[in-house]
């Protein structure tokens, strides 16, 4: 992986964490409007499990094999 490969990676990973930390605020704010929309929330808890498996395979990348 070249140095170029490796800092689009670290920027993409910084972006999707961004993002679910912002997922984490929204949820909160859905989950406690008086008349909560479980449609909504739904979405969001989805879109946030989307963005933990894509952070898990960009974190996966970027850490170098290492043979037992």
């Amino acid at each position: 992986m070249t140095d170029e490969e490796e800092q689009a990676l670290h920027a993409k990973l910084a972006q999707l964490r961004r993002e679910h930390g912002d997922l984490d605020v929204a949820i909160a704010a859905v989950s406690v409007a008086a008349h909560c929309d479980q449609l909504q929330l739904t979405r969001l808890k989805k879109r946030k499990l989307q963005l933990k498996d894509q952070i898990s395979q960009l974190e996966d990348a970027l850490l170098p094999d290492i043979s037992a």
